[in-house]
């Protein structure tokens, strides 16, 4: 099964991250610099979006249910972030073809942040994969993230596969995502339709979940 975070509609395992934000942003102290941090595959991006969705649908038909974690498909949110036209949202990635996240994809995110906003709708940048940052688009991030940005969240996604510059980490608020075996196993078989063990041999699995 290969959906792309932006397209998953199901929010599985990270239901208590999710609840967290959700309370901190209703009650308006929901940090403007967010860094979730694990490794990959964990569902991080999921998270972010639906964090997003949650946000910038209160006030829109078909907006979030937040008792079933899921995003109705018919939402007006959801559709001009698919079709890449929310004009709230920007997202930053690392390009297929490409070994690192260029300075220019920083530059533009730039002048889409200083650009006036034409609602009182929160705007969110979301940057996946910030371990790709090379060392130009990094400063240049740094730059605008240390400026008061009312109205803007900044979302970074790190995979833990290389190690992200302090200077960049210690300005924002970390949140460690990780989940338990059991927790995996359980999502893993909501995803399949079915028990992974009937797939894979149980010992296999505990041999690489097992620290060693």
């Amino acid at each position: 099964m290969d959906i792309k975070p932006s397209e998953n509609t199901k929010l599985y395992a990270l239901g208590g991250f999710f609840k967290e934000f959700t309370k901190l942003y209703n009650d308006k102290q929901m940090p403007n610099k967010i860094l979730l941090s694990g490794k990959r595959g964990l569902g991080k991006s999921t998270l972010a979006y639906h964090l997003i969705n949650y946000a910038l649908s209160l006030n829109e038909d078909y907006k979030y249910d937040i008792s079933k974690l899921y995003i109705n498909k018919n939402n007006r949110s959801f559709k001009l972030i698919q079709n890449s036209s929310h004009p709230n949202f920007y997202l930053i990635d690392l390009f297929d073809e490409k070994k690192s996240i260029d300075i220019d994809q920083v530059r533009t995110m730039i002048t889409y942040t200083n650009k006036s906003c034409f609602n009182d709708s929160p705007r969110f940048i979301l940057i996946d994969n910030i371990e790709y940052l090379n060392k130009n688009s990094n400063n240049a991030l740094l730059k605008i993230i240390e400026e008061h940005n009312d109205g803007i969240f900044f979302i970074l996604i790190n995979n833990n596969e290389k190690n992200i510059l302090p200077t960049l980490n210690s300005r924002c608020i970390i949140f460690k995502i990780n989940l338990t075996f059991d927790e995996t196993i359980k999502t893993t078989n909501l995803l399949l339709y079915k028990d992974i063990f009937e797939i894979i041999n149980h010992e296999l699995i505990n041999y690489y979940t097992t620290p060693r």
